[in-house]
């Protein structure tokens, strides 16, 4: 091999400007690419969403079973949008009478799925029952029980604890099994028995009574349960007397009612309901008839030359809030039911009776009937005696 002269020096090469720029630009992406994929360690996963905490639980007691109502959670706890409603689990407990706010071990006492969640809103809360056995409720006499709710996303990780619903709860009377109803004219009379069997260290300050319209032909076929029928509108409380009956004068001809009533107890400070009793159902029709129309009077118009006789009757117009119409009726034998002179309804207190013969006598009555077709009793009679035409 030659030897390098002594002399040589290494020239720089020049370098193209755009070559250069575009291998800088190969870099850097390169380095975007590592960054992203190229990293140490396993990849990083969407956490699932997790719901906000419930703030607004509330609970009372209702019969035997206790009646709880919040507000559903609309975004995770981060502040995202949920985009269904979230699944709700249930957790109750019983705290001992000294219960000063330590929050005793609660067990998972319901879950609703998210599917059916929309079954238990209404007007925007969640309203949910829990139906606590009753030798349940009598073993804990006068304890706090404990509620909190708790949701989940998807089915995945479950919110943190709403607040603590905390309330006493009591033995209540047995529900009253023996209501019945009687339909009058005016009213829907109600009766029932007081209960017997009241919790030791309670009395009964009274009841109250609650109804709902429902629709005719769910209780046509015999429903024994208020859960079997469909309501129209919503169990409401329709009147708190202090004894053991109640007339509902607010009802309506033709209509279909569920009624409900409950004693009322006092429990140390507690005021409470029992649970419901019987349901009632009840369609009152209108088969009462009108009272017979009075002052009924027969006056004899004498034939002129240019007309025949006839009678004109008149009477006191009907004090009954749904009649629709007046019946005439004649005979010329007293005593007898004679016969219709008015094929169709009188709507005013007046008849002319054009089909009379003179030298006879005659007997009338009127009756008055209502828009359900009920026809009162007739009215006293009144005679019309014409005379003898003029030889």
């Amino acid at each position: 091999m030659g030897t390098r002269d002594a002399n040589f020096h290494c020239v720089p090469r020049t370098v193209n400007p755009r070559r250069l720029a575009f291998r800088v630009s190969v870099l850097a992406l390169a380095c975007v690419i590592a960054a992203g994929c190229g990293v140490p360690g396993e990849p990083q996963t969407r956490r699932p969403p997790v719901p906000a905490a419930i703030t607004d639980l509330a609970a009372r007691q209702t019969g035997t079973a206790v009646a709880l109502t919040f507000t559903l959670p609309r975004k995770t706890q981060a502040g995202e949008p949920l985009s269904e409603p979230p699944g709700i689990e249930i957790y109750r407990g019983f705290a001992a009478p000294e219960f000063k706010g330590k929050t005793p071990d609660l067990r998972l006492a319901f879950s609703i799925p998210s599917a059916v969640v929309a079954g238990y809103l209404r007007e925007g809360h969640i309203e949910f029952v829990d139906p606590i056995p009753p030798e349940e409720l009598a073993s804990h006499p006068g304890q706090a029980v404990v509620y909190i709710v708790r949701t989940r996303a998807f089915g995945k990780r479950a919110s943190a604890d709403s607040n603590a619903a905390v309330l006493r709860v009591y033995p209540v009377p047995p529900g009253i099994h023996d209501a019945r109803a009687n339909v009058t004219e005016t009213a829907i009379e109600l009766s029932w028995s007081a209960p017997t069997q009241i919790p030791q260290g309670a009395s009964i300050v009274g009841y109250r009574v609650y109804r709902a319209e429902v629709d005719p032909a769910s209780i046509a076929g015999g429903a024994k349960e208020a859960s079997q029928v469909r309501l129209q509108t919503p169990l409401t409380l329709l009147a708190s007397p202090s004894a053991t009956s109640c007339r509902d004068t607010q009802f309506e001809f033709g209509k279909a009612y569920l009624y409900s009533i409950r004693s009322v107890i006092a429990a140390d400070s507690a005021t409470l309901e029992s649970g419901d009793s019987n349901p009632l159902w009840v369609t009152p029709k209108d088969v009462f008839p009108p009272a017979p129309p009075e002052g009924l009077v027969a006056v004899v118009v004498p034939a002129t030359p240019e007309a025949p006789p006839y009678v004109e009757l008149s009477w006191g117009i009907s004090s009954e809030t749904d009649w629709a119409g007046y019946y005439v009726y004649r005979s010329d034998k007293e005593g007898a039911p004679g016969e219709r002179l008015t094929p169709e309804l009188l709507p005013v207190p007046t008849f002319r009776d054009i089909w009379v013969v003179s030298g006879r006598r005659y007997f009338y009555r009127v009756t008055a009937v209502d828009r359900a077709g009920n026809e009162s009793a007739p009215s006293a009679v009144a005679t019309a005696e014409l005379p003898q035409p003029s030889p």
